[in-house]
């Protein structure tokens, strides 16, 4: 395939970077100003020259790349690492995404953090995020991809934890982190499985398409290989078993939670499975494991989000099960509609989050859904662009989400996975009562405001409102991009990214193709998902604006049930009963009294006691009396005497 170089993808890097040092060392005494048009202004600046790479790579062949090598990084023997860029189609996706809506966030928050006493380190974290994202999306090797991973990773946690004064908010920062690097750990073990059976053969490379040539070479060790890197993703995309760092995450500001969960971290792991797609198709058991976990976790989050009244909570869950449905998507070989469902969820998700902070910043930091309603003639511009975002998440026509969840569960069931296309589609009507429950709650019906936040209730200012604009407009057109291959230009995005899931290889499966013309069943599988979606919509109507009594009649009818889902399946719990206690127990009593007090500790002073009492013993002796030494002289003369006659009477 084609590579051409293209030197200016550093500037990708570069002006992030920019914006960080600035914002870092003169941020403060520059002014708020300067701080928002450095901070917003860098990124806008690395979503241009994105554009420039992107329109340069489709005048080139299908398949084509643009790379840029920055500088020689390691040199240890045979093995050479070097740290350079690549843009080709699927990275393309997904820089444009990261650049654009995270300019995006970036603009919302000069609005959102507008009080804020400490918006200079605010944006240093934010441009850091964005920096950290981009290294792992252009990196053209899995070792340089792994420093963007843990660099997103770090500045999850300094942005959760940004208003570290409050200790819950510390401790939710610091719960984030931890779990991450309990995935980390898997993502590095699947580095070292690599590197392992690739050098018992002489290969010492860690670049995508070297590794992609070396198909045979892998194919012993891709089983370990992927679990382990989806272990790390589990962490970074939130996925069962560690999803449970990311409904705590809310606690940061609320671009930060846009950030995170729509334009970079959490799509992370999804792109790294895309991106090694010639490493999942040599193991197609580890396929099942993603996909199951993805359809699993979509559904168990989606549950979850149905009693929540914390509004970014909500969307929390939501987050969880979209991603959910990515790993279903690239989990049954559809990697197309996996990025494609990546792409549409960057624009209605920004949307939704960004949409939930002009509430929260209208009403002065209030979450809770319980004391919202009738917002809807108060908050005009908020109230149509969220019920775009909520349409789009509820998969309705002609809203982009409809178009990316509908190839993901065709895809589930053209590759004969028919119950996790179920699950998939049962998801879909929970995830539209869920999403119209929020807005029903937030925006209709009496106002259960308190009065004193009532009277001051208004619409965000222009430098909030134009990012939700223009995320609105996204996730309406959005989704044409996959328009079905009988209308307009249709399949563009699939045809776009169909020479990176080539497969490679003489073990390597294709990626799995929907024939709409074999099923008329394409259509059918749309009707269904949609008829799911409209069905939870319904009830959500019913519920919350017909029968707005029924949903507490219901929740102590089934109060178990409602308890289960409000706890979260006591999954935390569980985690502190079996992981949590029995580590501080050990570190407690084990680790810190038994063998740092006692035995280290022991050994320590008892040296010291001992010492100390062969001094003391040795002290007495020496009394400085001379009658006592005379004494002890003739004792010992008596005694050297006796033993000599001893010795010659033998």
């Amino acid at each position: 395939m084609m590579t051409q170089d293209f030197p200016a993808l550093g500037l990708i890097l570069l002006f992030p970077a920019l914006g960080v040092l600035f914002n870092l060392f003169w941020g403060r005494r520059a002014g708020r100003a300067a701080v928002n048009f450095v901070g917003a202004g860098v990124i806008f600046l690395a979503f241009a020259v994105t554009v420039w790479a992107f329109v340069t790579l489709i005048g080139l062949p299908p398949g084509a790349s643009l790379q840029c090598a920055l500088w020689p990084w390691i040199e240890a023997g045979s093995f050479h690492v070097e740290f350079g860029l690549k843009i080709d189609a699927l990275s393309a996706v997904m820089t444009l995404v990261v650049t654009g809506v995270g300019a995006l966030i970036h603009l919302y928050s000069a609005g959102y953090m507008a009080e804020d006493e400490d918006y200079a380190r605010y944006f240093t974290y934010l441009n850091l995020f964005a920096f950290s994202m981009l290294v792992l999306v252009l990196a053209d090797n899995l070792l340089q991809m792994f420093i963007g991973w843990e660099g997103v990773g770090l500045c999850s946690y300094l942005l959760i934890a940004f208003w570290f004064d409050n200790a819950q908010y510390a401790y939710n920062g610091r719960k984030a982190f931890i779990v991450n690097r309990i995935g980390d750990l898997g993502f590095l073990l699947g580095i070292f499985t690599i590197v392992a059976a690739l050098a018992q053969h002489g290969v010492w490379t860690l670049n995508f398409t070297a590794m992609s040539h070396h198909t045979v070479l892998l194919r012993p060790v891709a089983l370990a290989a992927a679990l382990l890197l989806f272990f790390g993703a589990t962490g970074k995309s939130a996925q069962i078993p560690l999803y449970v760092w990311l409904p705590d995450a809310m606690v940061g500001p609320t671009p930060v939670s846009a950030l995170i969960h729509a334009a970079t971290m959490v799509t992370a792991g999804v792109y790294m499975i895309a991106r090694l797609n010639f490493l999942y198709l040599l193991a197609p058991t580890a396929m099942e494991v993603v996909a199951t976990v993805g359809a699993v976790t979509a559904f168990f989050a989606a549950t979850v989000a149905i009693v929540q009244s914390d509004i970014k909570r909500v969307l929390a869950y939501s987050t969880i099960s979209q991603i959910g449905y990515m790993m279903l998507g690239v989990g049954v070989g559809a990697f197309s509609a996996g990025v494609f469902h990546l792409m549409t969820h960057a624009f209605f998700k920004g949307l939704l989050f960004l949409c939930s902070g002009s509430v929260i910043h209208a009403l002065h930091g209030e979450q809770d859904m319980n004391r919202m309603g009738g917002l809807k003639s108060k908050l005009p511009i908020t109230y149509a662009t969220m019920l775009i975002g909520t349409l789009a998440i509820s998969a309705i026509p002609p809203f982009s989400g409809y178009f990316s969840k509908d190839l993901i569960l065709e895809g589930a069931f053209a590759s004969g996975h028919t119950w996790l296309w179920l699950i998939g589609v049962v998801t879909a009507g929970i995830t539209s009562f869920y999403m119209f429950r929020l807005i029903f709650m937030t925006f209709h019906g009496t106002s259960r405001l308190e009065p004193e936040k009532e009277h001051h209730v208004h619409e965000s200012p222009p430098v909030m409102a134009i990012p939700l604009i223009v995320l609105a407009a996204l996730s309406i057109i959005g989704g044409w991009a996959g328009l079905p291959e009988w209308l307009l230009w249709g399949d563009a995005f699939k045809r776009f990214l169909a020479p990176i899931f080539a497969p490679r290889g003489p073990f390597a499966m294709p990626e799995v193709v929907i024939d709409v013309h074999r099923f008329s069943a394409s259509t059918t599988l749309s009707l269904i998902a949609l008829v799911a979606g409209l069905i939870g919509i319904f009830l959500a109507w019913m519920l919350y604006i017909q029968h707005p009594e029924l949903p507490e009649r219901i929740a102590e009818r089934f109060r178990g049930l409602r308890e289960l889902l409000w706890r979260k399946y006591y999954i935390d719990e569980i985690y502190d009963l079996l992981i949590s206690r029995p580590l501080f127990w050990t570190s407690t009593h084990i680790l810190s009294d038994g063998v740092d007090h006692d035995l280290i500790d022991g050994i320590v002073n008892g040296s010291g006691s001992a010492v100390e009492g062969g001094g003391e013993a040795t002290r007495k002796i020496e009394t400085g009396n001379v009658q006592h030494y005379a004494l002890v002289y003739l004792i010992g003369a008596v005694a050297v005497a006796g033993y000599y006659v001893y010795l010659v009477m033998r």
